[in-house]
């Protein structure tokens, strides 16, 4: 009944609409001028309604006052905005986008109420089993693996949504792979790998998060998206101010909007007492919001007990299957400060010359000058591209803290600019590296977990998938890798990611 009364409010609106335009074409010129003023008011009015049918209705299929079939339009249900700003205006295409995306990475939550510690997932005590491990194994077979997660009082689980990381290797040929695991949502899970060359292939099955502080980390990524802060100082003369800065800021304080103009990616800053917006210098990170957890959530995120930690195997954990960088390249010294750059290198003997810059806000690091901000898809939009250009982007882990369509908004703007650059200069190489794993700990986790990461790589594949762009699968080659998990890579690992970027611009035919 609500959705009928809405929908003839509708009708209402559009059949006044619709006496209006036929009046406008029958008066005169003041007759319009008042009439078109008129129609701007109702059409006001239209755009409130459909606003609000946006965030209230599920769906609905528009019938005009004869009864006939005019159109079939599904209206989301919107999560929370992210902030209390004005929310980004979506195509319906991009609406479904994101919708799609989102519905993609809803974690299997399980329904069940407040769960004590003892009762969460312990991997001291939950197992996994090759299924068929005495079976002959050949190079591209696939081996199935069962995992059975139990609770600290060694009861099997009933419920599923852990978040569980699986990988085959072999430490001597440095090789390895990740598998893809199946959540039963009954305390087993499946894994499947593909076995990728020949020798002895050890099992690694990983707990990362229980399902029970998958819940706490839900929580904090759509509640608590200023958890990290960021800071900009502002200077004129003698005088200098420094002000909190973030996506959204929380409360009624005056604003400096340093939204971009040409991606419209929000960024804002409290606005200084005594100085204007226009003097703002820089940017940097400010810190991290302690206190987060309360004592219950905290026996959730304990190093050594669940986080990370190693699901041993009942039985065999293996089984046996049968079957350069460039030396020339010379950094050229900018002055710039670590990580943030802008830095180059050239080599002039191949005509190479290599450059880099960070990319724009959110990002971590201690100092930013304002002018050294940058957005990645402005900067695509400056190249010019063609056979011998090649563009390596990463973005991902200075968004771990924020609501997944802070996310999704960014790439959307970087995607849009990589699709003009490869269509002005189809022969462009853009190649993009994907997320990675991390070391892992209580406090870490609640601002970087590999849950959040798994996420953020989610929609980063499924957003270039078609493009013509390249991957580096930075995430599989630390998962499956028998080096400890680290933000930054070891050097071996690297080296890998830069051969395999190395083969997307130099392949073997050229």
């Amino acid at each position: 009944m609500m959705l009928k009364l809405k929908l003839q409010y509708f009708g209402h609106f559009m059949r006044r609409v619709d006496s209006l335009e036929k009046s406008l074409m029958l008066g005169g010129i003041g007759g319009r001028r008042r009439r078109g003023r008129q129609k701007m008011r109702w059409l006001d009015g239209i755009t409130d309604l459909m606003d609000y049918l946006d965030r209230e209705t599920a769906s609905a299929t528009f019938i005009d006052s004869g009864g006939q079939f005019v159109s079939s339009q599904v209206i989301r249900i919107s999560r929370n905005p992210y902030c209390g700003y004005e929310r980004q205006i979506l195509s319906s295409r991009e609406r479904l986008e994101e919708d799609s995306l989102l519905a993609a990475l809803q974690w299997q939550e399980p329904d069940v109420g407040p769960v004590p510690f003892l009762k969460s997932t312990d991997p001291s005590s939950s197992y996994f089993v090759i299924l068929n491990s005495a079976a002959f194994f050949r190079v591209g077979s696939q081996l199935e693996v069962l995992v059975h997660v139990q609770d600290f009082q060694r009861k099997p689980k009933k419920y599923g949504g852990d978040y569980l990381q699986a990988r085959i290797h072999s430490p001597k040929l440095q090789a390895g792979a990740v598998g893809r695991v199946v959540d039963y949502q009954n305390g087993f899970y499946k894994v499947f790998f593909t076995l990728l060359w020949p020798g002895q292939v050890k099992v690694s099955i990983s707990l990362v998060h229980p399902s029970e502080g998958i819940r706490v980390l839900q929580y904090l990524q759509e509640k608590k998206p200023d958890r990290v802060y960021f800071k900009s100082l502002f200077r004129s003369g003698r005088i200098s101010e420094t002000t909190e800065c973030n996506v959204c800021l929380p409360g009624s304080l005056p604003l400096c909007n340093f939204t971009d103009l040409y991606t419209g990616e929000p960024w804002f800053c409290f606005k200084p007492k005594k100085l204007p917006c226009s003097s703002r210098i820089n940017h940097f990170k400010g810190g991290y919001l302690k206190g987060l957890l309360t004592a219950t959530e905290n026996a959730f995120f304990q190093s050594g007990v669940n986080i990370k930690m190693p699901i041993n195997s009942s039985g065999p954990d293996w089984v046996t299957v049968i079957p350069r960088n460039i030396k020339d390249l010379v950094e050229f010294n900018l002055g710039s400060p670590k990580n943030v750059g802008p830095f180059l290198a050239v080599d002039q003997k191949h005509n190479i010359l290599l450059k880099y810059r960070c990319h724009g806000p959110p990002i971590r690091f201690t100092t930013v000058f304002s002018s050294d901000l940058r957005y990645v898809a402005n900067e695509l939009n400056g190249i010019v591209g063609g056979k011998n250009t090649v563009v390596a982007i990463a973005v991902w882990s200075h968004f771990s803290t924020f609501p997944l369509e802070v996310y999704i908004r960014r790439l959307r703007n970087i995607r849009r600019a990589v699709v003009q650059l490869l269509d002005r200069s189809p022969k462009t190489v853009v190649v993009i590296r994907t997320a990675n794993v991390q070391e892992l700990g209580p406090e870490i986790s609640l601002f970087n977990s590999d849950w959040y990461n798994f996420q953020l790589d989610t929609i980063l594949r499924k957003m270039f998938s078609g493009v013509g762009v390249y991957l580096v699968d930075a995430w599989e080659m630390t998962l499956a890798h028998y080096l400890p998990h680290k933000l930054h890579p070891d050097e071996v690992i690297v080296k890998n990611q830069v051969d395999m970027f190395l083969s997307f611009v130099c392949p073997l035919e050229t």
